[in-house]
């Protein structure tokens, strides 16, 4: 089965419910109404149809413009991007307080690159004998 593209439910004409609960491209709630007669306010207004809540009992369409989709795509691919990572990564680092320079500096520049990839970093520095 090829992967979808869409961010979210399915968009289109190929609608498996027979009673959806609809909501205007203003977001306001038309209430719920047969499948069909859903399509037919889909042509007249020339929007597409876009599942927004399945779980939900009758399942949730909302009427979109093209240009809407494409934003709510765009809202939801940044959301995520924020979002945290379940399997965060911590790295840790520990040296003598009796470094040499050349050394702190190639482990400053580790660290650095640590912080760039967002990994959470832990620096222990031991007391030199």
């Amino acid at each position: 089965q090829p992967k979808s593209k869409a961010a979210f439910g399915s968009v289109g004409r190929r609608i498996p419910y027979r009673i959806l609960h609809v909501i205007n491209q203003d977001g306001e709630s038309l209430g719920n109404m047969h499948r069909a007669d859903a399509l037919r306010l889909m042509d007249q207004h020339g929007l597409k149809l876009v599942l927004l809540r399945e779980n939900v009992e009758p399942p949730v369409y909302r009427l979109m413009t093209g240009q809407q989709i494409h934003e709510e795509q765009l809202k939801r691919a940044e959301k995520k991007k924020t979002s945290p990572k379940q399997g965060m990564c911590t790295k840790e680092l520990s040296f003598s307080s009796a470094i040499a320079k050349n050394d702190l500096e190639t482990k400053t520049k580790q660290i650095a690159q640590w912080i760039e990839k967002r990994h959470h970093v832990k620096v222990t520095i031991r007391q030199a004998k």
